[in-house]
This record gives structure tokens, sequence and C-alpha cells, in this order.
């Protein structure tokens, strides 16, 4: 994959995990917290974590073809890294003081890295697909 395509995962994925933490933060206000709304600061803390979530996936980037079972360590190594980085972060700006906020905000960081997977995962199948496709139609003419 080139950097190009790299980088524009890392904005993708960005975006999809910014939209992910808003609509999910959104619910949850409404339903817990219905009079409180979202501030400039929330807004940029939302987009730091963002950001920050979408460049620890460098982990999960490497220019050679690796084995499953090495994508599936880097993939269980890069949830753990992000859980710890996100819930450290946000306990030193004070964003999480109990045990139970943290925890709470580690199954929100687990909620997004799924939907992000997810989304991930469809991409890469259409794609695989459309290689298949371009490699039958490959065949199809060498044989003629």
């Amino acid at each position: 994959m080139k950097r190009s395509e790299y980088a524009r995962e890392i904005i993708r994925d960005f975006l999809i995990i910014f939209a992910s933490i808003i609509i999910i933060i959104t619910v949850l206000r409404q339903i817990y917290m219905p009079d409180l709304a979202f501030d400039l600061i929330s807004i940029y803390t939302i987009m730091g974590f963002s950001l920050l979530g979408a460049l620890t996936g460098m982990i999960l980037y490497t220019p050679n073809e690796v084995s499953e079972r090495a994508m599936r360590v880097r993939i269980v190594l890069h949830f753990v890294l992000l859980e710890t980085l996100l819930i450290a972060l946000a306990s030193l700006i004070g964003v999480v003081a109990s045990v139970s906020a943290a925890l709470l905000l580690a199954l929100q960081i687990a909620v997004v890295y799924v939907i992000v997977r997810l989304l991930s995962y469809e991409k890469d199948k259409k794609e695989a697909a459309r290689i298949n496709e371009r490699l039958k139609a490959a065949r199809q003419e060498v044989r003629e």
C-alpha cells in the first residue's frame, strides 16, 4: 500500500471514529443528560481523541505481507494500546475521574473500535472481490 493510500485510510478512520463518537455521545446524552449541550472544548477534545485513535492505526501498517496470525496479534496490541492511551489521556485531562467513568469510556472505545474494524473489513472484502474479478477476467483473456 502506498503512503498516500495509507494517509487516506488514516483520514477516513479519523472521520469514522469522530462521527461514531459524536453519535454515541449524542444518543447517551439524550437518554441520560438531555439538558447537557456540546461545547467547543468537548468537540476539540473528541477531535483530538479521534486523531490519536486514527494515528495509532500505524501499528497495523506494514509495507510487506504478514501472516493472518501476525495481523491478529497487531490488532490485539493496537486495541490494548488504544484503550490504555485514551483512558490515560482522559484521566490526565480530567475527563475521567472515577473507575466507573473509566470503565464506561473503555466500553465506548471498544464499541467505536468494533465499528471501525467492521467498516474496514467490509471495504477490504469489496476490494478483494474486485481483485478476484480482475483475475478471472485476465485468466479468461489468456484462455482465449
